[in-house]
C-alpha cells in the first residue's frame, strides 16, 4: 500500500471522526477519548500495584505484627484498577460504535449514490457482482480502521512508550533497551511477512470478485443455462475461480502461521532475557521480589498489545487493500454532468427536436450521422430500420444516458444539455423492449414510478394498462411477488406492468423502445392498442422492428447506418418504393410463410 493511498484513506475517513452537524456523535467521541485515557492509565498502573502488593505481603514474613490492612488496601486497589481498565475500554467501544456505524453508512451510501450517478457506459463495462464486493469489503474496512486505528493502534504505541519509560525509571536503561529491541524485531518481522501476505490477499480478492461475478451472472441467466444444458459448464467456470481462491486462502493461512511463530519467538526471547536480568538483580539485592513481579507483569501485559499490534497491522493493510477498489469507484468521474447553475426544464407542449445530431461511442465508430427530425406536440413519430442502424441510441441520447457528439436535442426549444438531467428524465416515460422488474411485489413495481403515489393512483394506472383484473385474480393480488427480474410473469404481463408504471409517472413524452417485439402476435396486438390509448394527446416516439406496429404513426423515419434515408407516412413510404417498402414486403412475406407453415387446427 503506497503512502498516497494511505493519505487518501485518512483524508476520506477523517471527517467521520468528527461528524459535521452531529453534536451527539461528537460528544460520544469526546467521552470515548476520555474513557480511552482512563483505561490506559489503569492498565499501566496495574503492574505497579501488583508489585507493591507482593512487597507488602513479603514483608509480613519478617514483620508479622504489621497491620494487614495496608496490603489489603493495595490488593483492593489492584482489583479496582484491573476492572477499570476493562470497564473503560468497553465503555469506549460502546460509545464509539455509533460513530463508526454512522461512518460506514455514510460512505456506503455515498459510493452507492455515486455509482448510480455514473454513465450507462460505465455500467455496461463493469460487473455487478464485483461492484457489490467492492462496496461490501470496503465498508467493512472502514469500520475496522475507524475503530481500531484510533482506539487501539495509537494508544498501544503510547502504552509501549510509557512501559519503556517506567522500566527505565524504576529498574534501569537496560530494561528499556531490551524492550525496545524486542519491539523493533517484532515490528520488522511483522512488516516483512505482512508485505508478502498482502500480495496473497490481492490474489484472493481477485479470485473472490471473479467467483462472485460468475455466480451472479449465472444465476441471473438461469433460464439460458437451462436452455443449453450448461449446468456443468457453469459449475466448471465458477470452480476455476473458487480453486484460485482456495489456493490463495491456503497460502494466506500458511503465511499467517509463519508470522505468528516468528512473532512469538521475538516476544518470548525478550521476556526470557529480561527475566534472567531481573533474577540476577534480585540475587544482587538491587531489585525486590515485587520488582521482579512488576517486570514480569509488564512483559506479559506488553506481549498482549504486541500480538494485537501485529494483528491490527495486518488488518489495516488488508483493509486498505479492500478499500482500494471502493475508492476507485469514487474516482470514476461522471460522464454526464449538469452544467453549473443548470435549471429544470420547463415542459409545455412536449415537442422534441433532434437537430444535426452526431454521436459515436468511440472516435472510430460513428453511430448517428447528422440526424435531424421533429416530433410535434401530441404527435407520434416512429423510427424503423435494420439492427445496428442506431435506433436505440436515439432513446439513450434523449434520456441523456449519453451526450451528443455534435448537434443538439431540444424539448420545447430547450437544449437538454443545458438543463438538469433529473428534470429531463422526469418528463419522459419509457416502455422498454425488455422489462426488468424488481424482485418485489407487483404493487411496488408499479408504484416505483412515483413512490409517494396513493394506492388508488396505482390501481387506476393498472386499469389503464388493462392489468388490474389479472392482478386482482391472483391469490395475493397486488402483493404478489414477481421474482428475480420479473420471471414469474409472462412477457405480456411484464409489459403491462411496465405500461402501468409509465402511466403512473404521467409524463408529457412517451418513448416506446420496441415495446412489443418480444411478444406473440395476439399479445402484441393487445399491447399495441393499449399503447396507442395511453399515448393519445402525448408526444410519442416509437422504435419498432415490426412495421405493422407503426402504420398509424404521423411520421415514420427510416434509419440506415446512422442516417435518415426516408421519412413520411406509411402510405407515402410504400408509394416511394424505397427501403421501407422493401422492408414491408419482406415482413409481409415472413408473416405469410409463417401462416402457411402453421399446423392445421384439428378438432
Amino acid at each position: 500500500m503506497s503512502g498516497n493511498n494511505l493519505t487518501r484513506t485518512l483524508a476520506v475517513l477523517g471527517p467521520y471522526l468528527w461528524p459535521r452537524g452531529r453534536n451527539d456523535l461528537r460528544w460520544r467521541v469526546i467521552i470515548a477519548l476520555v474513557s480511552l485515557a482512563l483505561a490506559k492509565f489503569a492498565n499501566v498502573y496495574v503492574p505497579l500495584l501488583l508489585g507493591a502488593t507482593v512487597d507488602r505481603l513479603s514483608s509480613l514474613e519478617t514483620t508479622p505484627n504489621l497491620a494487614f490492612g495496608i496490603p489489603l488496601a493495595i490488593i483492593l486497589a489492584y482489583g479496582f484498577a484491573r476492572w477499570s481498565s476493562t470497564a473503560f475500554g468497553e465503555l469506549r467501544d460502546a460509545l464509539f460504535s455509533r460513530v463508526s456505524q454512522n461512518a460506514v453508512r455514510q460512505v456506503a451510501l455515498s459510493v452507492f449514490q455515486h455509482v448510480h450517478s455514473l454513465s450507462l457506459r460505465f455500467h455496461l463495462d463493469r460487473k455487478t457482482g464485483a461492484l457489490n464486493r467492492f462496496i461490501d469489503r470496503g465498508t467493512k474496512g472502514i469500520q475496522f480502521l475507524l475503530s481500531f486505528v484510533v482506539f487501539n493502534l495509537l494508544p498501544t504505541i503510547v502504552e509501549i512508550f510509557l512501559v519503556c519509560g517506567i522500566l527505565w525509571y524504576m529498574f534501569g536503561v537496560q530494561y528499556a533497551l531490551v524492550t525496545s529491541v524486542t519491539i523493533g524485531v517484532y515490528v520488522w518481522l511483522t512488516f516483512s511477512i505482512t508485505a508478502w501476505r498482502i500480495r496473497i490477499r490481492r490474489q484472493m480478492n481477485e479470485a473472490d470478485n471473479e467467483a462472485s461475478t460468475r455466480s451472479v451472472d449465472s444465476l441471473l441467466n438461469f433460464e439460458t443455462v437451462k436452455y443449453f444444458n450448461n449446468e456443468e459448464h457453469e459449475g466448471r467456470r465458477i470452480d476455476t475461480a473458487l480453486r484460485a481462491y482456495e489456493t490463495g486462502a491456503a497460502k494466506s493461512r500458511e503465511s499467517l502461521a509463519l508470522l505468528n511463530v516468528a512473532q512469538a519467538a521475538a516476544v518470548t526471547s525478550g521476556i526470557l532475557i529480561m527475566l534472567i536480568m531481573a533474577a540476577l538483580n534480585i540475587r544482587d539485592g538491587t531489585i525486590t521480589l515485587g520488582g521482579f513481579v512488576v517486570i514480569n507483569a509488564y512483559l506479559l501485559q506488553l506481549s498482549m498489545p504486541l500480538n494485537f499490534l501485529g494483528t491490527v497491522y495486518r488488518e489495516i493493510q488488508q483493509s486498505l487493500v479492500d478499500m482500494e477498489n471502493m475508492f476507485s469507484l469514487l474516482d470514476e468521474e461522471q460522464e454526464i454532468q449538469d452544467l453549473p447553475g443548470a435549471l429544470p426544464i420547463e415542459i409545455r407542449d412536449g415537442a422534441v427536436e433532434f437537430y444535426n445530431v452526431t454521436f459515436s461511442y468511440q472516435a472510430d465508430r460513428v453511430i448517428l450521422k447528422h440526424i435531424s427530425f421533429t416530433v410535434e406536440s401530441s404527435k407520434t413519430v416512429a423510427i424503423v430500420g435494420p439492427t445496428g442502424s442506431g435506433k436505440s441510441t436515439i432513446s439513450r441520447l434523449l434520456f441523456r444516458f449519453y451526450e451528443a457528439t455534435d448537434g443538439n436535442i431540444r424539448i420545447d426549444g430547450q437544449d437538454i444539455s443545458q438543463v438538469t438531467q433529473d428534470s429531463v428524465r422526469q418528463a419522459i416515460g419509457v416502455v422498454p423492449q425488455d422489462t426488468v422488474l424488481f424482485n418485489d411485489t407487483i404493487y411496488y413495481n408499479i408504484r416505483y414510478a412515483r413512490p409517494d403515489a396513493p394506492a388508488e393512483a396505482v390501481y387506476e394506472a393498472a386499469r389503464t394498462a388493462r392489468i388490474h383484473e389479472f392482478i386482482t385474480s391472483l391469490p395475493e393480488g397486488y402483493e404478489t411477488r414477481v421474482g428475480e427480474r420479473g420471471l414469474k410473469l409472462s412477457g405480456g404481463e411484464k409489459q403491462r406492468v411496465a405500461i402501468a408504471r409509465t402511466v403512473l409517472k404521467n409524463p408529457k413524452i412517451f418513448f416506446f423502445d420496441e415495446a412489443t417485439s418480444a411478444l406473440d402476435s395476439n399479445t402484441e396486438s393487445e399491447i399495441q392498442t393499449n399503447l396507442e390509448e395511453i399515448s393519445k394527446d402525448r408526444t410519442t416516439l416509437i422504435i419498432a422492428h415490426r412495421l405493422s406496429t407503426v402504420v398509424r404513426a404521423d411520421q415514420i423515419l427510416v434509419l440506415d447506418q446512422g442516417t435518415i434515408i426516408e421519412r413520411g407516412t406509411h402510405q407515402q413510404l410504400l408509394a416511394n418504393g424505397g427501403k421501407y417498402a422493401r422492408m414491408w414486403k419482406e415482413q409481409e412475406k415472413e408473416n405469410s410463410d409463417r401462416t402457411e407453415m402453421a399446423p392445421p387446427v384439428t378438432s
